[in-house]
């Protein structure tokens, strides 16, 4: 398992300009301080309140376990930040701007070996064949739709595909399910994930949700609407149900974060937990002879202390 003490190195920011976005896209590259043959995981931040959580800036107690376990960790800052709220007024697709947040991945993919370079001691350590993508909340809509899940746009009728074949695996975090139970105050507020297709979602991914992850402001459903990539998309998909676990499963989007304490209880453990089997997960995904996506289930699903239970199928 990621031994919380392995020095890792956090480049920030990486600015990549790109044509027609009203803003550079701008990283943060968090890496271990050693090792090669390095996978690579595209975070998506989701949607929350807080400025700075939701940019590049947000996530470190997840992307450092990451990185400390051998991975490549690529935050991009969406046009949906609140650092970018000055944009949500003129922009096309603002506030949630869930077509380019798929397009930032690509970008990103498309200039991975720039970004390789600019960042010190990386160069020449990435897997450029063992790529993954991970988001939270919003960002697991985006991870979604990067695996495979189709989408009709909801201004132009046009159905939509950003299935990315360099992306191997996934991992989605509390992210959206089905749209046809979107029932709630805030559902006329993501009129495309009204339309979302779950059954093109192919590529392999494990989804986390929270057994107290509640997502009333959109359907009735309960916390088993983040389940839905889970149930409704083919192939090979794994699911890790928290005990106890609600949107922020914990506290992944920072540390001492106002924003947990007002949604939920901080939980430190939960969320070493999280990125413990996460990261272990992938591991096990880029590299079948290593073990240790079962040790961590060994240690973390079993036993009357055990954080979740996984299925597979």
């Amino acid at each position: 398992m990621a031994n919380a003490t392995t020095p890792v190195l956090s480049y920030n920011p990486v600015t990549l300009p790109v044509p027609g976005r009203p803003v550079d896209l701008s990283l943060r590259v968090t890496a271990p301080e050693t090792g090669g043959d390095l996978p690579v995981i595209l975070l998506s931040h989701g949607h929350g309140f807080a400025l700075n959580l939701a940019s590049q800036d947000g996530y470190a107690p997840i992307a450092a376990r990451w990185a400390a376990a051998g991975f490549v960790v690529v935050q991009p800052t969406h046009l949906s930040s609140r650092r970018h709220s000055h944009l949500w007024e003129s922009a096309p697709g603002a506030p949630l701007f869930w077509r380019s947040r798929a397009e930032d991945m690509i970008h990103i993919l498309d200039r991975l070996d720039e970004i390789e370079k600019t960042v010190p001691l990386l160069a020449g350590r990435i897997n450029h064949d063992h790529i993954a993508v991970a988001g939270h909340s919003m960002g697991g809509f985006t991870a979604e739709i990067l695996l495979g899940a189709g989408v009709t746009d909801p201004e132009t009728g046009e159905r939509v595909s950003y299935l990315e074949p360099r992306i191997k695996q996934g991992v989605v975090l509390a992210g959206t399910g089905r749209g046809d139970v979107l029932n709630g105050p805030m559902a006329d507020q993501v009129p495309f994930v009204r339309t979302v297709d779950f059954s093109t979602m192919v590529q392999p991914a494990l989804v986390v949700a929270g057994d107290q992850d509640d997502p009333k402001h959109f359907t009735d459903m309960g916390p088993s609407w983040h389940y839905d990539p889970y149930h409704l998309a083919p192939g090979a998909k794994t699911l890790l149900t928290v005990f106890g676990g609600g949107h922020l499963l914990g506290g992944i989007q920072g540390y001492d974060s106002a924003e947990t304490a007002q949604l939920e209880a901080e939980k430190p453990e939960q969320v070493a937990a999280v990125a413990e089997l996460t990261a272990s997960y992938l591991r096990t995904q880029f590299h079948p002879g290593d073990n240790a996506w079962q040790r961590a289930q060994d240690a973390l699903t079993t036993g009357p202390d055990a954080v979740g239970a996984v299925e597979s199928k």
